[in-house]
């Protein structure tokens, strides 16, 4: 009879289904405060093209649609037109659905999804200047690279190399915002900024960026389905323009991350000599090594107020050198001792940089109208050298008006797990 009883209570206990599912994760997106557009590559225009549009705050002017373009035929010329068929479906993910990004072996192919710069400015989306903050999340599957995930990041087509001979159509860089599957760091949550929309530190890139601690591994596209559903991972960027921080975020966690001996850090060795050319300006006297054009806006040199740590790392009687770690950066420092028992800074040098979080004191770039501004684009974003960037499977972007904080992330990272 119990048997019985159980049987039939079963029978009218509503089951889950991998829609209601879909739902209640879609919807934890759209409740966390802040929400400026959700893509989760289900919902479409209810006609017409019937592109992928966002999920956005009621009286948004526009859901951003989507559209599909190849940037080389674009600038250059060359190569065929994208579509909506050169992003294979899966028909599965975290919200139900996703799109992949494959590893395209024509040089003359690069498509991605994108709004056109004519359809987000002045919009929620068009996150820029001063006191403003910005969160974007990717839950995707990376099968191969380290480019590109989402943003407004128009790298620019100007750039003196190889690749941009014969271009059609040159821009400067238009970069404001965007997420990326690592960089210098494959794998890692890569948060990019840019306060000029052009380059840093002198050198040709940007490079204002951090990186998770975490590193995604790379998992074929073509798995089988349970292969995938296991695989999906919440790629996340911050920018608090309170604490003057950007930080990666790999599946709810930051971590911290260092770069030793900056000066060898291949495009980061940038930062070193615009940290150096500070210190060495704020320095009475010309000092070897000094720069007087470097620009002042360039320097870069996170506050040294107090040390969190000080290591005596050599001492004589007339000299003692110390290791001296802050928030952002460790230094080594040699110091004078004089007979009065006060002592001199006589050298210094940056021995360790912060790469998460990355210190970025400066406002987002704000183009000055709809014409110099970049698309917010998914996939990929227009650039110089035209490599193919990230590969395998985008299941949700979403980009929001604030600095998410550890908890709320979490709970986003959870959404790419699936049982």
């Amino acid at each position: 009879m119990k048997n019985l009883l159980a049987f039939l209570i079963c029978l009218f206990i509503p089951v889950a289904t991998d829609a209601q599912d879909d739902q209640t994760a879609r919807q934890t997106v759209i409740d966390t405060p802040g929400l400026v557009a959700f893509w989760d590559f289900v919902k479409r225009e209810p006609e017409g093209e019937r592109r992928f549009t966002a999920h956005v705050a009621d009286g948004a002017p526009t859901e951003y649609p989507l559209d599909a373009a190849n940037y080389v035929k674009d600038y250059w010329g060359q190569g065929r037109a994208a579509s909506y068929a050169d992003f294979p479906l899966l028909g599965r993910g975290p919200f139900g659905q996703a799109i992949r990004i494959r590893r395209e072996t024509d040089p003359h192919f690069r498509p991605f999804l994108f709004v056109p710069r004519s359809r987000l400015h002045d919009t929620p989306l068009d996150i820029k200047g001063e006191d403003r903050s910005v969160t974007v999340v990717v839950w995707a599957i990376r099968e191969s690279g380290n480019h590109a995930l989402a943003g407004i990041w128009h790298e620019g087509t100007d750039l003196h190399q190889k690749e941009t001979a014969g271009i059609r159509k040159v821009e400067r860089g238009q970069r404001q915002y965007a997420l990326f599957a690592g960089l210098n760091k494959p794998g890692s949550a890569c948060g990019h900024v840019s306060e000029n929309g052009a380059s840093s530190f002198l050198n040709k890139y940007a490079l204002h960026k951090c990186n998770s601690l975490g590193q995604s591994p790379e998992v074929p596209a073509d798995s089988p389905a349970d292969v995938l559903d296991r695989s999906w991972q919440c790629f996340a960027m911050t920018f608090d323009h309170r604490r003057d921080e950007l930080t990666g975020w790999l599946d709810g966690k930051a971590g911290d991350r260092w770069l030793e001996n900056p000066r060898r850090g291949g495009l980061l060795g940038s930062a070193y000599n615009a940290y150096m050319q500070g210190h060495w300006h704020r320095t009475p006297g010309r000092q070897p090594g000094e720069d007087p054009d470097f620009p002042a806006d360039q320097f870069y040199n996170p506050p040294e107020d107090e040390p969190i740590s000080v290591k005596v790392t050599g001492e004589t009687p007339d000299q003692r050198t110390e290791q001296r770690e802050y928030r952002f950066t460790k230094i080594s420092v040699t110091l004078q001792k004089h007979p009065d028992g006060s002592v001199t800074e006589t050298a210094r040098d940056l021995v360790a940089l912060r790469l998460n979080p990355w210190w970025y004191p400066h406002g987002i770039y704000t183009p000055k109208d709809d014409g110099s501004g970049g698309p917010f684009t998914i996939g990929r974003v227009i650039h110089s050298s035209r490599s193919v960037g990230f590969t395998g499977w985008i299941g949700g972007v979403a980009v929001f008006d604030r600095a998410l904080g550890a908890g709320e992330l979490a709970e986003l990272a959870k959404l790419s797990t699936q049982d």
